[in-house]
Protein backbone atom coordinates (compact mmCIF):
# COMPACT_ATOMS: atom_id res chain seq x y z
CA UNK A 1 0.00 0.00 0.00
CA UNK A 2 1.14 3.69 -0.77
CA UNK A 3 2.53 5.40 2.36
CA UNK A 4 0.51 8.24 1.59
CA UNK A 5 -2.62 6.21 2.21
CA UNK A 6 -1.30 4.62 5.72
CA UNK A 7 -0.28 8.50 6.95
CA UNK A 8 -3.91 9.15 5.98
CA UNK A 9 -5.85 6.27 7.60
CA UNK A 10 -3.83 6.36 10.56
CA UNK A 11 -4.30 10.29 11.00
CA UNK A 12 -7.62 9.82 10.89
CA UNK A 13 -7.47 7.03 13.81
CA UNK A 14 -5.59 9.67 15.55
CA UNK A 15 -7.80 12.09 15.29
CA UNK A 16 -11.02 9.56 16.53
CA UNK A 17 -9.46 9.97 19.58
CA UNK A 18 -8.12 13.20 20.04
CA UNK A 19 -11.72 14.01 21.99
CA UNK A 20 -10.17 12.00 24.78
CA UNK A 21 -8.13 14.12 27.50
CA UNK A 22 -6.24 11.29 28.50
CA UNK A 23 -3.13 10.97 26.21
CA UNK A 24 -1.82 8.28 27.12
CA UNK A 25 -5.24 6.33 26.87
CA UNK A 26 -5.43 8.17 23.42
CA UNK A 27 -2.11 6.58 22.50
CA UNK A 28 -3.13 2.83 23.47
CA UNK A 29 -6.65 3.06 21.86
CA UNK A 30 -4.57 4.21 18.54
CA UNK A 31 -2.24 1.22 19.07
CA UNK A 32 -4.78 -1.43 19.78
CA UNK A 33 -6.86 -0.46 17.05
CA UNK A 34 -3.66 -0.75 14.45
CA UNK A 35 -3.26 -4.00 16.03
CA UNK A 36 -6.58 -5.24 15.77
CA UNK A 37 -7.71 -4.02 12.17
CA UNK A 38 -4.31 -3.41 10.20
CA UNK A 39 -2.46 -6.46 8.38
CA UNK A 40 0.79 -6.73 9.68
CA UNK A 41 2.70 -5.44 6.60
CA UNK A 42 0.65 -2.23 6.87
CA UNK A 43 2.39 -1.81 10.56
CA UNK A 44 5.41 -2.89 9.25
CA UNK A 45 5.41 -0.24 6.68
CA UNK A 46 4.49 2.25 9.12
CA UNK A 47 6.96 1.25 11.47
CA UNK A 48 9.66 1.27 8.83
CA UNK A 49 8.11 5.42 8.06
CA UNK A 50 8.27 5.75 11.43
CA UNK A 51 12.07 5.01 12.25
CA UNK A 52 12.94 7.34 9.46
CA UNK A 53 11.26 10.03 10.91
CA UNK A 54 7.66 9.69 10.63
CA UNK A 55 6.70 13.22 9.22
CA UNK A 56 2.93 13.98 8.44
CA UNK A 57 2.22 11.67 11.15
CA UNK A 58 0.25 13.22 14.32
CA UNK A 59 2.57 13.47 17.60
CA UNK A 60 -0.61 10.38 19.28
CA UNK A 61 -0.25 8.58 16.18
CA UNK A 62 3.78 8.69 16.03
CA UNK A 63 3.65 7.60 19.99
CA UNK A 64 1.31 4.83 19.15
CA UNK A 65 3.21 3.66 15.91
CA UNK A 66 6.45 3.60 17.73
CA UNK A 67 4.78 1.35 20.74
CA UNK A 68 3.35 -1.53 18.18
CA UNK A 69 5.07 -5.11 18.60
CA UNK A 70 8.22 -5.36 16.60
Amino acid sequence: MHIENLLKMANQIGQFFDADPDHELAVEEIRQHLIKFWAPQMRKQLLEYVANGGEGLTERTKQAVMALPK
